[in-house]
């Protein structure tokens, strides 16, 4: 199959993603002033809208032509934005996206408040949608989510944790809103149980990559086209895959070094643990996990029947492990 690139997707789907947006818009309004603005900052902030979009290539694959996807893809993304506000509070995040945060710009209060206001709002917009099955992997992957968010919390400055267990914090973290969005999209089209499973499939191994390479760029992305400094990661002393890696591969002093990073939080041994990094092959490594996890997304799609909708969840796979942002 011939690769496209990301921009040929959005341009597919450009008509229903601007129905996304106007439902997002409206579905953010509220008579407080101050929700008003927070959610004004969180619209202008953009992002790759990347969840909402799978809602729609899911449903489109599956055949469904309504407008119902329009609201759940909002709701999507309306969990996905609650769990960001909440995340830089907690993470005391100053930029994202290359923007200031919620918080560094009105306070941690007022994020959290307006995450919990944004939350809210996605779980009547999911009553509404009428589907107690949709309803119940929505409610399903929120609570998941928050699960994986108190474990990273717990993991943070934890330089002993394993390979298998930080996957297992990014799969709740990350995947599984990833799983939800493709998952919700076969089941508006009314997708029996085996095409649903297989969606669901796709998506979390999608989202795991798509999260390993986050770790990648961490430690190697631009900051003009990630928003964010390098070795942010480790400043909140995140354990992330290229570090677990880097501490099972390098030599005493340079897992003594990564470990102490990892402890004190923060950047000042960032250039020591780069040098471990490359020298011990950890980012090749985090994108091969990366790259096997892309591929059996896109072998979960084998039984989809062929539309253009299908041929772009399987370019996404490739965008998910070859993206520099």
């Amino acid at each position: 199959m011939q690769i496209v690139s990301i921009e040929v997707i959005r341009e597919f789907i450009a008509a229903d993603m601007q129905a996304v947006d106007c439902v997002i818009r409206s579905r953010l309004h509220s008579g407080v002033a101050l929700i008003e603005q927070v959610a004004e900052h969180i619209i202008a902030g953009g992002g790759k809208r990347l969840r909402p979009a799978l809602v729609v290539l899911s449903a489109g694959a599956h055949g469904y032509r309504g407008t119902a996807h329009h609201q759940l893809a909002a709701v999507v993304e309306f969990i996905h934005t609650a769990t960001l506000l909440h995340d830089d509070v907690v993470d005391e995040s100053a930029m994202r996206r290359g923007q200031p945060t919620a918080n560094s710009l009105f306070g941690n209060a007022a994020s959290v408040l307006v995450g919990d206001f944004v939350y809210s709002r996605a779980f009547q917009m999911m009553v509404e949608a009428g589907s107690m099955r949709i309803l119940e992997v929505l409610a399903e992957a929120t609570n998941i989510i928050a699960e994986g968010e108190v474990l990273q919390l717990m993991n943070c400055r934890n330089p002993d944790i394993e390979e298998a267990a930080y996957l297992q914090v990014i799969r709740c973290k990350t995947a599984k809103l990833f799983e939800a969005a493709t998952r919700i999209g076969a089941l508006l089209a009314g997708a029996d149980a085996t095409a649903e499973a297989a969606m669901a499939r796709y998506g979390a191994h999608l989202g795991t990559a798509f999260q390993l390479i986050d770790d990648v760029l961490d430690y190697s992305g631009d900051h003009a086209v990630i928003g964010k400094n390098v070795g942010d990661d480790l400043a909140e002393g995140k354990p992330t895959l290229p570090l677990i890696h880097a501490m099972r591969r390098g030599t005493p002093a340079q897992v003594a070094a990564v470990r102490r990073a990892i402890e004190a939080g923060g950047i000042d041994e960032l250039p020591t643990v780069l040098q471990a990094i490359r020298e011990t092959g950890a980012l090749d490594y985090a994108r091969q996990c990366a790259c096997a996890e892309a591929g059996l997304a896109a072998e979960a799609l084998h039984g989809l029947a062929p539309s253009p909708q299908r041929d772009f969840l399987i370019q996404l796979t490739d965008f998910a492990v070859s993206r520099t942002y």
